[in-house]
């Protein structure tokens, strides 16, 4: 038990440390850029009208309070790091005065739905498909499954998201193409609502699952097949142990210690699909709200879902790292 208390200190420094690295790389690169938010918020409230230089000083004033860029290069970064421990990213540039925070909040529960179930269908299907075609290596439908799975896998998602929305937006117009919900109908717990997110849902995870497929199918099949191969496993099939147990207990559970690090890994990096998703299906998730920041320089808002996807990632790794010496009893916390 002290040693997995030693182990479990020595990830959570790791985590730490990895989270002020990345948030810190992310702070230099956006305070590169020519873009002065406050300056461009003065054009843009001065554009239609004349200010007088007393109240053009005063509001550069307030302004560089608001966005904490008054004093050195050191105070702000202190002032940086003061709203980050309390989530607080500032006003949004081109949402003045709306936070960060709250675009964010609305914005992170569509992809984090879409790209999670979308991911965990993937993975699902993807282990389970690959660890029978792995242990029953002579059933022809298993193997054409296989045949499709390696077809797939290598294609562009955006090649299947436009293959998706010609055939069932145009040609087979039965499924909606784009947004989150109907138009004109109130977001709220009730039935309807519920099933024109679904909807609407269908074509973008459809997508997302055919090409992530492919690689858990690949992954898994090649374990599986190195695991019957293990004494134990041939032990076993000489022991007259049941076929079914054999695969769940003895092959699948052995082989899906590295496929439950993979998964992992994408869940952390479930943002990094987002952008391509939510731009081709049009939906309102982080994707479109980080496109749509970058495009109109809003480095307050850049940050703020880039300090979101790295934590994301860092407590995926954590999360794995805490559970893989209990999911693999092989495994020593040291």
């Amino acid at each position: 038990m002290r040693g997995y208390a030693l182990y479990l200190f020595k990830r959570l420094f790791q985590f730490c440390l990895v989270v002020f690295i990345g948030i810190n790389v992310t702070y230099l690169i956006t305070h590169a850029t020519p873009i002065d938010p406050v300056e461009q918020t003065i054009t843009a409230a001065t554009a239609f009208g004349t200010t007088s230089p007393e109240a053009i000083a005063m509001m550069r004033r307030s302004l560089q309070d608001l966005y904490g860029t008054g004093g050195s290069g050191f105070d702000q970064w202190l002032a940086f790091w003061r709203r980050i421990v309390v989530g607080d990213f500032g006003p949004s540039l081109s949402a003045f005065p709306t936070p960060v925070s709250t675009l964010i909040r609305r914005a992170l529960p569509w992809t984090a739905g879409l790209m999670l179930v979308a991911t965990l269908l993937s993975w699902g299907l993807g282990n389970l498909l690959g660890g029978l075609a792995g242990y029953y290596r002579r059933n022809r439908l298993l193997k054409f499954a296989g045949i499709v799975a390696m077809g797939v896998h290598p294609v562009p998602y955006y090649i299947v998201a436009f293959v998706l929305l010609i055939i069932f937006g145009y040609l087979w117009p039965v499924l909606p193409i784009t947004g989150a919900y109907a138009q004109g109908l109130q977001p709220g717990f009730s039935l309807e609502f519920a099933g024109s997110v679904i909807r609407h849902s269908l074509l973008p995870t459809a997508s997302l699952v055919l090409v992530g497929i492919g690689g858990w199918f690949m992954g898994m099949r090649s374990l599986v097949s190195n695991v019957v191969t293990e004494d134990y496993t041939v032990y076993a099939e000489l022991a007259g142990v049941r076929r079914r147990r054999i695969l769940g207990a003895y092959v699948m559970r052995n082989a899906l210690a590295p496929q439950v690090t993979g998964l992992a890994m994408t869940l952390g990096a479930i943002f990094n699909g987002a952008i391509i998703t939510e731009q081709v299906f049009g939906y309102p998730g982080l994707g479109s709200l980080l496109v749509a920041a970058v495009h109109a320089g809003d480095y307050s808002l850049v940050i703020g879902v880039t300090t979101v996807s790295i934590l994301a990632v860092s407590f995926a790794v954590l999360l794995v790292d805490v559970l893989y010496p209990l999911l693999d009893p092989r495994v020593q916390a040291r």
